[in-house]
């Protein structure tokens, strides 16, 4: 079995108050992108696991999916193979979605012992971004990962994502904006406004890469979840692939042409 396992940009993103465990609730809106990681799935004699990069650890987000999910059934030896396709530490959740992407590849292939409610238990316990990439498309979540409200589809919107040569971890810049003074936002009504709160930790690079999105051509440019990418949006693949040149040529960092995904498309397999 073949799992897509899509990159997710956060359109709004709205930190709350640190609780007495450590932990933020949050206000967002996710949507899946085209940038894609693929996780491919086998029945074998014994368990396997390969990535075509060499950086990953041992112990990951898939790894730790796949030790959670025995504890509780009887999950058959697998051979797991990674193909890596987006960065890491850079606000796009590769590891949540590469985690979700196992759990969707073993609930289809046994679905009597892992139900929609079990599976997002178990995705929650890998990471609070991982329930999200088992409803994918664009949908509004609310408190630690659990309440998830799908959205409708959305127009097909062309993206370009820049993830400078550095990256920013989750808890430094959890860190760093619990030192800040903030409201925390309510969503937008009736129409999504794009925001994001790490905006206001991230480093000035970030900054310097929206701008320079904005100069070439870009309608709107937010920070991808907690950083270090930045996204900018554009009116067509034509107009995201000449930016993508501008940038590249400006040595800003990697460069993605990508577009939203439904949720169909989020979600498939083969």
């Amino acid at each position: 079995m073949v799992v897509r396992c899509p990159a997710k940009v956060n359109l709004f993103l709205s930190v709350g108050p640190k609780d007495e465990r450590g932990y933020h609730p949050l206000r967002t809106v996710f949507q899946a992108v085209s940038l894609c990681d693929d996780l491919t799935v086998e029945l074998s004699d014994g368990d396997s696991f390969r990535c075509d990069w060499p950086a990953i650890p041992e112990r990951n987000s898939v790894t730790r999916a796949l030790a959670l999910l025995r504890e509780l059934i009887p999950v058959p030896p697998l051979a797991i193979s990674l193909v890596k396709r987006i960065p890491t530490e850079a606000g796009l959740g590769g590891g949540s979605s590469d985690a979700a992407g196992l759990i969707r590849a073993i609930k289809k292939m046994m679905p009597d012992h892992l139900s929609d409610q079990f599976a997002a238990e178990v995705a929650l316990a890998v990471g609070a971004d991982v329930p999200y990439f088992l409803v994918g498309g664009c949908a509004k979540a609310t408190g630690y990962g659990v309440r998830l409200e799908p959205l409708p589809d959305v127009e097909p919107q062309w993206l370009l994502i820049v993830k400078p040569d550095f990256g920013v971890p989750t808890a430094n810049a959890f860190a760093a904006l619990d030192e800040t003074e903030r409201e925390w936002l309510d969503f937008p009504e009736p129409d999504i406004v794009m925001y994001n709160d790490f905006e206001r930790v991230a480093p000035c690079e970030c900054a310097e890469i929206a701008e320079r999105l904005y100069v070439h051509g870009a309608e709107n440019c937010l920070l991808a979840g907690s950083g270090s990418s930045v996204f900018g949006m554009f009116p067509s693949e034509e107009a995201a692939a000449k930016a993508e040149k501008r940038i590249a040529e400006e040595s800003l960092g990697q460069t993605f042409v990508t577009r939203t995904l439904t949720r169909e498309e989020s979600l498939w397999t083969s």
